[in-house]
C-alpha cells in the first residue's frame, strides 16, 4: 500500500497546461501521474519506433529553430533526417514570426491561481509596440475533423497560455501591463504550413479563462487524494495512455496517425529567473 506521502499532491506543485489537460480529459490519469506519481512504462503510442522517431524529431524542430531565432546561421542547421529537412523547409518558407520586436524564446511565464502557481513556457513571445503574439510550433498535421478547431481554442494550451501573458507578461515587458486585446496566439504546423491557426483575446475570454484555470485547479486541490477519481468517459482516449492496462482499459496502444499531435513528457517544474529568458530585439 502507498503512503500517505505518495498520495498526495505536493504542496509545491506547479500546475501547467499539461496537466491541467490530463485533468479535464480524465481525473484518474491526473491522479496516478501527479498525485500518486506513478512510473508506467507502457507505450504511448504504436508503431513504437515511429512514435519515438516522430517524439525525437519534434524535440529537434523545436531546438532547431530556437537556435534559429536566436541568429544561429541557417546553414550550419540544415538536418539531414529527410522528415525534419521537409518540415524545416517549410518553415524557413514561412518565416511565421518574421516581424520586427523583441522575441522571447522559450520564455517561462508563471502566476498564481486559485492559491496555486501555474506555469507557462512559451516557444516564443513577439512583444511589438501594439501586440503580444505567441507562436506555437507544431509537428503534426492541422485537425481538419468537423469542430478541431473549436477543441483546440478550448484546449488547456490555448487558454493557460494567453491568460499568463495578460497576468504575467508585463514581467517581459519593460513592467507595462498587456491588455488582453493585445494577445493573439498562434500555432503553426511544419505538416500544413500555410494553414496556421491565429486566436485573437479580449476582456470576455481572459475572464471567462480566469473563471475556468481557477475552477479546475480549486476542485483538484479540493478532492480526497486516497479515492479513486474516476475515468474517462471517452475511452477513445485510453488508447493513447500509458495507463490504459492499469484501468484494465485495453492493453495495446492506439495507431500513430500523422494528424495525432505528439509531445515530449511535460518538464520537471523549473524555478523562474527572467534574467535567464532569451530575448532578441530586431
Amino acid at each position: 500500500m502507498m503512503s500517505r506521502e505518495t498520495t498526495q499532491l505536493r504542496a509545491d506543485f506547479q500546475f501547467s497546461q499539461a496537466s491541467l489537460q490530463d485533468y479535464v480529459e480524465c481525473a484518474r490519469r491526473f491522479q496516478l501521474r501527479y498525485v500518486e506519481r506513478v512510473a508506467w512504462p507502457a507505450p504511448q503510442a504504436q508503431p513504437i519506433s515511429e512514435y519515438e522517431q516522430r517524439l525525437e524529431r519534434g524535440q529537434v524542430f523545436h531546438r532547431l529553430v530556437q537556435q534559429q531565432l536566436l541568429g544561429i546561421p541557417e546553414a550550419k542547421l540544415t538536418p539531414a533526417d529527410p522528415e525534419l529537412h521537409r518540415w524545416w523547409e517549410a518553415y524557413l518558407a514561412a518565416r511565421p514570426a518574421a516581424l520586427e520586436g523583441r522575441r522571447y524564446i522559450e520564455a517561462g511565464l508563471a502566476a498564481t491561481v486559485a492559491g496555486k502557481r501555474l506555469m507557462a513556457q512559451y516557444d516564443l513571445v513577439l512583444l511589438t509596440p501594439h501586440a503580444a503574439l505567441i507562436f506555437d510550433w507544431k509537428t503534426s498535421e492541422r485537425p481538419q475533423k468537423s469542430g478541431a478547431v473549436e477543441r483546440l481554442f478550448e484546449r488547456m494550451q490555448t487558454r493557460v497560455y494567453r491568460y499568463l501573458l495578460v497576468r504575467a507578461g508585463a514581467d517581459l515587458n519593460s513592467g507595462r501591463p498587456l491588455a488582453p486585446e493585445q494577445v493573439t496566439m498562434t500555432y503553426w504546423f511544419a505538416e500544413t504550413p500555410a494553414e496556421p491557426v491565429t486566436f485573437a483575446y479580449n476582456a470576455d475570454q481572459f475572464a471567462a479563462d480566469e473563471r475556468v484555470l481557477t475552477g479546475v485547479i480549486a476542485e483538484i486541490c479540493g478532492r480526497d487524494p486516497h479515492a479513486l477519481w474516476e475515468l474517462t468517459v471517452e475511452e477513445r482516449r485510453c488508447a493513447f495512455c500509458p495507463y490504459r492496462s492499469l484501468c484494465e482499459r485495453g492493453v495495446a496502444a492506439g495507431e500513430l496517425h500523422r494528424e495525432d499531435e505528439i509531445e515530449a513528457p511535460a518538464p520537471a517544474p523549473f524555478d523562474l529567473d527572467f534574467e535567464q529568458i532569451a530575448e532578441i530585439a530586431f
